[in-house]
């Protein structure tokens, strides 16, 4: 009796205690392992939880929160991925720091114009870009607590080119107005600045090239002027000297004209077939007396068969003109030019060759540039404007063409003009 009443009794305990077990221990183990995997970003297979009702409803709980949390990380990796294309996509560079001047956050143009390892998050200005002006931008901006502007002039890390930046700082604050902190934004005006320095430039040679004309003709006005009863020679010779400089300067005047028509971008071409040969043999006859006068020797290579060339004729004919004209300047007595004309590929070439003086090699990459002499004073005494090579230059570009120049000192110069054989692409 005594037994079966243990045995009856533990039976129960063992009962009692599996379901207890059931229904509020294992479940609690579910629930751990749930809050594991949710930990880990794992999806687990189910939320449903066995055992008593609180448990299953700490399982759909927990379902709900994972199902927010993906929600949450989906909205925090769209809004992340958009600000990174929005940030690549800017032009300008930006900066973020903090208030102790540690940065936060920088684009890709940034790290192209400074070229910094790699930043991790709250490194120091100073050790990521060492530029003291710019870190004195910053500090003043914190300091004042509103925006500074300056510029910078850097150096491009990839090929040394000079670049200027205009950098303007903006103070972040708090809800309370204590700044935490500052956005810099890096805006490249490197071409506004080398436009404005070619303006400058042009003003001042054209100033210059229209001053000493512009003296010599008054000086010898004022002569006859102050002396009415000078010797009929005395005059002639005055005057003579009057014309060649007037020349120059209407030379020059026409140069201008016509170089700020193709800078306009108002320039139509009036586009045809042109026979080569024809051109050609015009030119030779309209600078017969030139060539003569230095007895020079002239050489046309023309392709066989004689090539069409499609473009504006009245422009190619300025563009040989201009070359022609450089070539005689610059060639000795008895010297030689060739005149040429080939196909290359998908292109017409034209070169005009000398074995004059030639240009060193410090010069040539500045030769179709406005106003540009190798040899200023030669180049004055041989009554050249300085504009003949860019507007070479600037015609064989409407045409959708390239301009490229050998030479070397004592044994000449070449000057290729490239055109599309299909005229302006």
């Amino acid at each position: 009796m005594f037994w079966s009443l243990f045995c009856a009794i533990v039976g129960s305990t063992i009962a009692l205690a599996y379901i207890a077990w059931r229904k509020w221990i294992a479940p609690w183990r579910q629930i751990e392992q749930l809050v594991q995997q949710i930990a880990a970003g794992d999806r687990p297979r189910t939320f449903l939880v066995d055992g008593a009702a609180q448990s299953r409803r700490v399982g759909l709980a927990l379902e709900n929160i994972f199902t927010r949390q993906r929600h949450l990380d989906r909205q925090i990796s769209e809004a992340t991925s958009g600000t990174q294309t929005v940030l690549s996509a800017m032009q300008d560079g930006l900066l973020v720091v903090d208030s102790s001047r540690r940065v936060t956050l920088v684009n890709e143009t940034f790290r192209q114009l400074f070229a910094p390892r790699e930043i991790s998050p709250g490194a120091p200005l100073l050790d990521a870009v060492r530029n003291s002006q710019l870190d004195k931008l910053i500090v003043a901006t914190l300091g004042a607590g509103e925006q500074k502007q300056t510029e910078l002039n850097l150096l491009d890390p990839q090929n040394q080119w000079e670049r200027w930046m205009q950098v303007s700082a903006v103070p972040m604050k708090d809800d309370v107005g204590r700044t935490t902190g500052a956005v810099v934004l890096f805006h490249d005006i490197t071409e506004l600045k080398r436009t404005d320095q070619m303006r400058s430039d042009f003003v001042a040679n054209v100033s210059h090239e229209l001053r000493t004309p512009l003296s010599i003709l008054r000086g010898y006005i004022e002569t006859l002027i102050d002396d009415p009863q000078s010797s009929g020679e005395e005059r002639r010779c005055i005057l003579e000297v009057m014309e060649r400089h007037s020349k120059r300067l209407g030379l020059l005047v026409d140069d201008l004209l016509v170089l700020a028509q193709l800078e306009s971008g108002n320039s139509k071409l009036q586009m045809s077939d042109d026979d080569l040969a024809k051109l050609f043999a015009d030119l030779l006859r309209d600078w017969e007396k030139k060539f003569a006068n230095k007895q020079l020797k002239v050489i046309v290579d023309l392709a066989q068969p004689e090539p069409l060339i499609r473009g504006d004729e009245a422009r190619l004919r300025e563009v040989l003109d201009n070359l022609l004209d450089n070539a005689v300047k610059y060639s000795r007595q008895n010297g030689e030019i060739r005149l040429q004309a080939g196909r290359r590929e998908d292109q017409m070439v034209l070169s005009v060759t000398d074995n004059g003086i030639g240009i060193g090699r410090e010069d040539l990459p500045r030769i179709f540039e406005r106003f540009y002499r190798v040899d200023k004073a030669r180049s004055r005494e041989l009554g050249g404007t300085g504009l003949g090579l860019a507007i070479v230059k600037h015609i064989t570009q409407l045409h959708g063409g390239r301009v490229e120049a050998e030479s070397e000192l004592g044994r000449g110069t070449i000057v290729r003009v490239m055109l599309p054989m299909d005229g302006v692409p």
